[in-house]
């Protein structure tokens, strides 16, 4: 049974495998049709090439790094429930910061600190913080959507972040004390037989391959300490791994790695297939940066011009169901602005955007169940409409 168990996983490895590199190698050259089929596939494409290998499969490990290398106790500690409000939440969100990864990377994290036990509350402030306080993006929403847009967005992200998981933690308080009640104690990892510096440098060095692996090019006129680390990424990177494999060596053994392993499966099975669904849906509906979906761009355009709350609920929304790689939507918004899109719309659309997606929305679907998915997608686009339309008419 065991053995036809292991072959399974084999088999489901290599099918997840194989639909990969279809994805990856898609012959998009040779199509004779345009439009929001097109669209889809080209995203699918896209999204295989620039973000699975680098930045998702290394979330993957994160996350199971987390449920083996983590116990329940430290989580609870920081995460949990009844830990010290301002603790928990300062800590979830400069967390999610550190990280600055898009909407569907920071799910297989979510899920690792949530299912060891972290409350609601603090483990939605890490979800939305971690997409959308993006120092690099809101440097370039500064630099070229201008200096309102870019102070806007980091203070009401930062602020936003926090106001959502005290507005979860407060709707689900009996919910979540049933889960922490039931959590399972038993299967906690003894950390005791690694010293705490040990496992620090375990997740340093895996966090710093994610964050320098994935650095991107800055825009023009961009420089300083942003175009130097990105010159000189994959040597940081390589230093990161090699770091990686020699704290894995030196003092974590076979068995602790290949539980690790075994965990970051389980993430990847449930999380990897939703998410290619996901993606494709997005890009029929509204395609790649640039072209269009089955939704029209001028048909957008015209409904987030001027400041009222249509306008801005509308951006956020169109923002909450597109998917954006990590800055990928300050030039779309560019585009948007030019074609007469309100600043106060825009903000929404910033704010909603980066920290939500069809995918992610199917993948915290499976995470978290869909009574609590659907209240953090609603909380995130109505606070995001009413920092928009405050915005707007401050800037009026």
């Amino acid at each position: 049974m065991m053995n036809m168990k292991k072959l399974n996983e084999w088999q489901k490895f290599f099918l997840i495998l194989a639909i990969f590199m279809i994805c990856y190698f898609l012959p998009l050259d040779i199509l004779k049709f345009k439009g929001p089929l097109y669209e889809a596939l080209a995203l699918v494409k896209w999204y295989s090439r620039e973000h699975v290998l680098l930045c998702l499969i290394p979330a993957f490990f994160i996350a199971g790094s987390i449920s083996v290398f983590v116990s329940q106790a430290s989580v609870l500690k920081y995460f949990g429930s009844d830990t010290n409000k301002i603790l928990a939440y300062c800590v979830a969100s400069v967390s999610g910061t550190i990280l600055a990864v898009c909407s569907c990377t920071v799910l297989p994290l979510f899920a690792g600190i949530y299912r060891r036990g972290a409350g609601i509350g603090p483990a939605s402030t890490f979800l939305y913080s971690g997409p959308a306080i993006n120092i690099l993006a809101i440097i370039m929403t500064t630099r070229i959507l201008g200096w309102r847009l870019g102070l806007a967005r980091a203070i009401f992200a930062v602020v936003m972040s926090i106001v959502i998981g005290l507005f979860m933690n407060s709707i689900f308080i009996k919910e979540e004390k049933i889960r922490q009640d039931k959590q399972d104690f038993s299967i906690s990892y003894d950390e005791e037989k690694h010293p705490l510096w040990q496992t620090f440098l375990h997740f340093f060095f895996m966090i710093t391959f994610l964050i320098f692996a994935n650095w991107a090019e800055p825009k023009a006129g961009i420089t300083g300490l942003w175009l130097v680390v990105f010159r000189i990424k994959w040597l940081l990177s390589a230093i990161s791994l090699t770091g990686l494999f020699l704290v894995l060596k030196l003092w974590f053994n076979q068995d602790e790695i290949q539980l690790c392993i075994e965990s970051s499966w389980e993430f990847a099975k449930q999380i990897a297939p939703l998410l290619l669904i996901g993606v494709f849906i997005a890009g029929f509906l509204l395609g790649r940066p640039g072209y269009e979906g089955l939704i029209p761009s001028r048909f957008i355009s015209g409904l987030v011009g001027g400041n009222s709350l249509w306008a801005n609920f509308f951006a956020s929304i169109v923002g909450a169901f597109m998917y954006f790689a990590t800055l990928t939507e300050v030039p779309i918004l560019q585009g948007l602005i030019g074609s007469g899109m309100g600043k106060g719309p825009a903000l929404a659309l910033l704010l909603s955007g980066p920290a939500l997606s069809l995918p992610s929305m199917l993948v915290l679907k499976n995470i978290m169940g869909t009574k609590k998915t659907v209240v953090y997608v609603t909380i995130v686009v109505i606070i995001s409409t009413f920092c928009g339309f405050l915005f707007g008419k401050i800037v009026e």
